[in-house]
């Protein structure tokens, strides 16, 4: 299980991500890289990274559901996930 400080620090660059994301855009497009600069590091995309929301684990982690393989196991064996079951022949 992950550190709380890790999955609270990953909210905060998702909410920075959101808020910058138009202007980063416009920067760039304009090619404006000095108000670029100025702009948090943290709102850049590929400072985002996937972690389960449950957990917060990082390695295993299934982009559809936003969950991690392990919870997705569990999830799908108690039947909270419609439409998925585990497969038996």
């Amino acid at each position: 299980m992950a550190k709380e400080s890790l999955k609270s620090r990953q909210k905060k660059r998702i909410k920075l991500f959101k808020k910058y994301y138009k202007k980063r855009n416009f920067y760039k497009k304009k090619k404006k890289y000095l108000s670029l600069q100025k702009i948090p590091k943290n709102a850049s995309i590929v400072r985002l990274k996937n972690l389960c929301s449950i957990t917060g684990r990082s390695r295993g982690y299934i982009r559809f559901f936003g969950i991690s393989r392990i919870e997705f196991r569990r999830l799908s064996s108690n039947g909270f996930i419609p439409g998925i079951k585990k497969s038996s022949w």
